[in-house]
């Protein structure tokens, strides 16, 4: 098939000078994911821009209908090229995708349409995905570097856990995120080591865990708070208006699941195709290695989360698998799928039963599983409070906040 015209390959050559802008889905992940990329000569910045300017550029330069994620990725770029921060002709762009059949696949088309209306058109879009939808001859994707982020995630996963829990009963306010950025900064620096040692891992773990035992904390009882949706607004504070600080200054614990989860999701849905359809049977066996490989991780955070603390651990991801059975189909996996509804059992399994589903306006795969599985779920379990929150760059935060103060006062 014939590249579009705005198809621009990062070569070996750029990758001696350019800079590769990230746009901020997950802070504190990708700031791993920035670092494991300077390990391997990729210089890169990670965008933490915010504000009403963002929305602005991105609807300038793309149809108001675009996916409200789509707008902020491509507002965030738009607005770092024309800040004179950066030469447009010694910059490339990245986009995170799976393969899937929503901005998984089709944002980087729309990114590439809106530079160059913007007036950048040899400014590269790097497309990271596994599934090889695109070849660039300057960033490649090998196992030593893909070894490194995995090892960022379930850091960045611990941290963002442990933050969470300690952060709405800290006495001295901003303890918890003052820790967590403390880690942040020496894991970034282990990850210079030309050997990651598991043991070594396990240990930092351990000592993570320690250290914010140590905050002292209030004794009072918090209203808890989960998080899902639709993977851009979930975790972005520039996709839901920074939701988190929301709910910490309304009193609430904020529960959000793991990048973790998405990325065995993603494995797991690979496994099911090979039964529901019979495809993928070469690549199967590797999956299922990685799966193995992965909840194996999984299994060891829990571990030592519950012999080192009295922190809520993550849940295994087999017994979220098990809690979905009977409320939707495991073929249900367009953008966040079958895990949107399991994600929100898992909650309530643990008994987080206030829950916000987040979703972009007019999402379709988030409307069906987010939205419209909340009766199915109130049904059988009715001591569960859900609201879903659309987010749009025509959506004011005072109406959100009005909707989540209301899920808050018939909380429990």
């Amino acid at each position: 098939m014939k590249k579009e015209t705005t198809y621009i390959p990062f070569t070996k050559e750029m990758k001696k000078d350019y800079t590769i802008l990230i746009p901020n889905m997950l802070p504190m992940h990708f700031k791993f994911i920035e670092k494991v990329f300077g390990l391997y000569g990729i210089k890169s910045e990670l965008l933490l821009t915010q504000g009403q300017h963002i929305k602005d550029t991105g609807l300038k330069y793309c149809h108001n209908d675009t996916c409200y994620p789509a707008i902020l990725v491509i507002g965030q770029f738009i607005d770092a090229l024309q800040s004179g921060k950066y030469d447009p002709e010694k910059t490339a762009l990245i986009m995170f995708q799976t393969g899937g059949g929503c901005r998984a696949s089709n944002y980087i088309n729309l990114i590439r349409k809106a530079i160059v209306k913007a007036g950048y058109p040899n400014v590269p879009v790097i497309s990271f995905s596994f599934s090889g939808l695109e070849k660039h001859s300057g960033f490649k994707l090998t196992l030593p570097m893909l070894h490194r982020m995995m090892y960022g995630i379930f850091y960045a996963d611990l941290l963002m856990l442990l933050r969470n829990q300690c952060r709405p009963y800290e006495i001295k306010s901003g303890e918890s995120e003052e820790l967590a950025a403390k880690w942040m900064e020496r894991l970034v620096k282990e990850m210079d080591s030309s050997h990651i040692s598991y043991k070594k891992v396990k240990k930092n773990y351990k000592q993570i865990i320690e250290d914010f035992n140590k905050i002292p904390r209030k004794e009072v009882k918090k209203i808890r708070v989960g998080v899902v949706g639709e993977i851009f607004v979930k975790y972005s504070p520039l996709g839901n208006n920074n939701l988190e600080d929301f709910l910490v200054s309304e009193g609430a614990e904020v529960t959000v699941p793991g990048l973790l989860d998405f990325m065995l999701y993603s494995l797991y849905n690979g496994l099911v195709d090979k039964e529901l359809y019979g495809r993928g049977k070469a690549s199967y066996p590797v999956k299922k290695l990685a799966y193995k490989f992965l909840t194996g991780k999984q299994r060891d955070i829990i571990k030592v989360i519950e012999e080192n603390s009295e922190f809520d651990p993550p849940t295994h991801f087999d017994h979220t698998v098990s809690l979905v059975q009977g409320y939707i189909g495991m073929g249900t996996k367009m953008g966040e799928g079958w895990l949107l509804t399991a994600e929100m059992l898992e909650l309530a399994d643990k008994g987080v039963k206030n829950i916000v589903c987040t979703q972009p306006f007019g999402c379709l795969p988030n409307h069906i599983c987010g939205k419209g599985m909340m009766k199915p779920l109130k049904e059988k379990n009715p001591d569960i409070n859900i609201v879903a929150i659309d987010y749009d760059a025509g959506a004011t935060a005072v109406n959100q906040e009005n909707r989540i103060k209301l899920m808050l006062a018939n909380g429990e």
